[in-house]
């Protein structure tokens, strides 16, 4: 039986009743319960405009978790790279490198993570929005770097920190640049799965290894949702596939709490809709959700595994990521072959 690490990703989702302060004490509570079951990475996602989503200011997220937790990896995924310059990023994480050696990552992504009015709120200038993203990933690297001779501009920090970079992806666009630039790949597949197989065929067949990463590193997005039976992992599960269903409606809100029926919430086509989005989603009781998770990686052969759970009641949640990391497919982080080994050492 193959045995890989798993990790999670927290939007620190801000349930029906609740604030913003109330999620992001709940995203450190479950960092620390993660670092203590042995999960290999606590990730966080830049949205913005999203009333269920507290995690907009990731970096200022992702230090308030560092500090919280003592070994952990803790990072971004992602950043949102096209709202952002280069530079300040690399000043951002540089900061978050220096605070907490050995410990952060920086995933980083090319879609907006918000719709297209904030976009423009956030970036301002249209016509300077411009996919440059590949550019903007080695601009980003480059100040991550030793100094080079002649070298005018500098993160401060961030030079010679050698930050570990991973991309995101949704499609095949980042899996074709993960592969040209050697780096640490993580797909979506949790709310995008249509194109996962494709993109792993093209980021393994074309990886080309380099100063970071010496072969092929392939992190999956999983919803795993795990309770003590399967009736009631379903009944939690059914708080996401409201959310998302909110969302395509146009209507998006704080996390809904779970309901018995949710035929009675959503028509035959929003149902199919969701069932496509959410397709890459493990849910029930420990024994049912192993099972879900040999086929997935039967299938699909990850390095990694990174699961989120959009869970009402944060209990749950905590006992849903327990549960999980008691399944014998579960690798604590000890496990991990390291992404850049003189990043990653301590």
């Amino acid at each position: 039986m193959r045995v890989i690490p798993f990790s999670i990703l927290d939007l620190s989702p801000i349930p029906q009743g609740s604030t913003a302060a109330d999620a992001l004490r709940n995203s450190l509570d479950l960092a620390q319960h993660a670092e203590a079951l042995g999960y290999n990475r606590f990730w966080l996602a830049e949205h913005h405009n999203m009333p269920g989503i507290a995690s907009a200011a990731t970096s200022v997220v992702i230090g308030h978790v560092a500090g919280g937790t003592k070994t952990i990896r803790v990072g971004s995924g992602g950043i949102m790279l096209p709202n952002h310059s280069p530079l300040v990023i690399a000043e951002q994480f540089g900061t978050l490198a220096s605070l907490y050696p050995g410990r952060i990552d920086l995933g980083l992504g090319r879609a907006p993570g918000t719709d297209q009015p904030t976009m423009r709120a956030l970036r301002r200038n249209a016509a300077a929005a411009a996919d440059t993203f590949p550019k903007d990933v080695e601009e980003l690297q480059s100040y991550f770097a030793d100094t080079a001779p002649g070298q005018r501009i500098r993160a401060v920090p961030g030079v010679g920190l050698h930050v570990p970079v991973w991309l995101l992806g949704s499609s095949t666009f980042s899996a074709e640049l993960a592969a040209e630039l050697g780096l640490p790949f993580a797909f979506a597949s949790h709310f995008a799965p249509a194109d996962m197989i494709a993109a792993l065929h093209i980021y393994r067949r074309h990886f080309r290894p380099s100063s970071q990463l010496d072969r092929p590193y392939a992190m999956l997005g999983l919803n795993a949702i795990v309770a003590d039976t399967d009736a009631e992992a379903r009944r939690l599960f059914t708080s996401v596939q409201q959310a998302f269903t909110n969302l395509r409606r146009g209507t998006p809100g704080q996390i809904p709490p779970p309901i018995d029926d949710i035929d009675s919430f959503w028509t035959p086509q929003e149902k199919a809709s969701a069932s496509m989005t959410l397709l890459c989603s493990v849910v029930g009781s420990p024994q049912t959700v192993e099972r879900g998770l040999d086929n997935f990686i039967e299938v699909t052969r990850p390095d990694e595994i990174i699961a989120t759970a959009h869970i009402y009641d944060h209990a749950a949640r905590l006992r849903s990521f327990e549960l999980l990391s008691q399944i014998s497919r579960f690798a604590n982080q000890t496990t991990t072959r390291t992404i850049r080994a003189t990043a990653t050492a301590d």
